[in-house]
């Protein structure tokens, strides 16, 4: 049903892309989609990092009870 995009799909989007915002606002959009990708991993990996010092605290709690 769905296949990877080939360059032939990849250059159509790319021109009505290009129609639409134009050549001087179309690298403005590329950072600023860059920037979010890179802000969004961060993010992702920040969690991650959240996850595992909870679990190693929680881990910790579990061998030293408080009575």
């Amino acid at each position: 049903m769905f296949r990877s995009f080939g360059i032939g799909e990849l250059l159509i989007i790319l021109l009505i892309l290009l129609l639409i915002f134009g050549a001087t606002r179309l690298p403005q959009i590329g950072g600023a989609l860059g920037k979010s990708i890179r802000e969004f991993r961060k993010g992702k990996a920040g969690e991650l990092d959240d996850a595992e010092s909870k679990g190693a605290s929680e881990k910790k709690d579990e061998k030293n009870p408080k009575s």
